[in-house]
């Protein structure tokens, strides 16, 4: 009589492997509030200069990019939620909402950019130069910073697009979805870095 038995993956470390992602949160949160010390010192220098940059700023569409990522969040979350209740396509379909929700983030990003370009205060311009050296400090961070956001969240896009592939295939099921959960708790360090920025840019006058 032929037996049976389980395959187990002795390479599969669910324990591991979150513990490796949360130390690399850990130092994203280390380089990110280095960055948040620099710009306080700087704005310290600078009070009237910075005060009068971020007014520049559009409030409303930092407003709208954070209400994207906290309903962003909230679908990679229940991704994982559908997983472990076995549902696989209520999974997928959170997953493709957050990547969505992504995109529109970096669209959003995108034109704002664009109106700062086309009223030349960006890094290195001469209108900028003109406004004085707060103000190029002001817009040097708020460019790196909200830039090395938006990387941030064009590599978490790839991970959840990686992890959607895996989903497909099987290779993420009920029994091991650590990568999915990996991949949620990279996404919630860009939400979490992102309400950082943007009082810290657009709303704190």
């Amino acid at each position: 009589m032929e037996q049976h038995t389980q395959h187990v993956d002795e390479h599969y470390d669910h324990i591991g492997s979150k513990m490796g992602m949360w130390l690399f949160i850990f130092t994203e949160l280390i380089l990110f509030g280095g960055l948040f010390i620099v710009y306080s010192v700087y704005r310290f220098m600078h009070p009237t200069a910075f005060h009068l940059a971020a007014e520049e700023l559009d409030v409303a569409i930092g407003t709208i990019n954070t209400v994207i990522l906290l309903i962003s969040s909230a679908t990679i979350a229940m991704s994982i939620t559908a997983m472990q209740q076995r549902k696989k396509k209520l999974c997928l379909g959170f997953m493709f909402a957050t990547i969505f929700l992504g995109l529109v983030f970096l669209v959003n990003k995108y034109f704002e950019w664009k109106v700062k370009f086309e009223h030349g205060h960006y890094p290195g311009s001469d209108t900028l130069h003109e406004l004085g050296h707060g103000d190029t400090l002001f817009y040097g961070l708020y460019f790196f910073m909200t830039g090395l956001h938006a990387l941030h969240i064009v590599v978490g896009l790839i991970i959840i697009g990686f992890v959607v592939r895996y989903v497909i295939n099987d290779k993420v099921n009920p029994e091991r979805f650590a990568l999915l959960e990996n991949g949620g708790l990279y996404w919630h360090l860009v939400d979490v870095i992102w309400i950082f920025l943007f009082p810290l840019f657009y709303l704190i006058h």
